[in-house]
């Protein structure tokens, strides 16, 4: 399964838990929701994966932990924020960066309106 396949899945659950659940939940509740509502859905979900810090061609430990990586291709940065910041885009390309991945969703489920909350960050795909 390609990286938009797996988007495309992903994009379609948080809107189903949304839709379900609305905003202000705490961040670790969609995170829960989220991964459980995506195994469901036969793929493979790993949360809270350490990202290591990559420099000068050494790994000096664990820089991040990424919210969650589906089928070892796509990163979710969830967020339950008013309003999504530019440093939280940066974040996830870091990530994406980091762990040689090309696709992450960064989510914000805060939003009142979730097709809102949803950015999409690419690293070369």
């Amino acid at each position: 399964m390609s990286e938009n396949d797996i988007a495309r899945i992903v994009v379609d659950v948080a809107l189903h838990i949304h839709k379900e659940t609305g905003p202000g939940l705490l961040e670790s509740v969609y995170e829960v929701i989220l991964a459980d509502e995506l195994e469901r859905r036969g793929l493979s979900v790993h949360r809270q994966v350490p990202i290591p810090i990559k420099y000068k061609g050494r790994v000096l430990g664990e820089g991040f932990r990424a919210d969650l990586i589906i089928d070892e291709k796509v990163i979710i940065e969830l967020k339950s924020i008013e309003h999504v910041k530019d440093v939280h885009k940066k974040q996830l390309l870091t990530y994406l960066k980091l762990s040689g991945r090309k696709l992450g969703l960064l989510i914000n489920f805060g939003e009142s309106l979730i097709k809102n909350g949803i950015t999409r960050v690419v690293n070369g795909l």
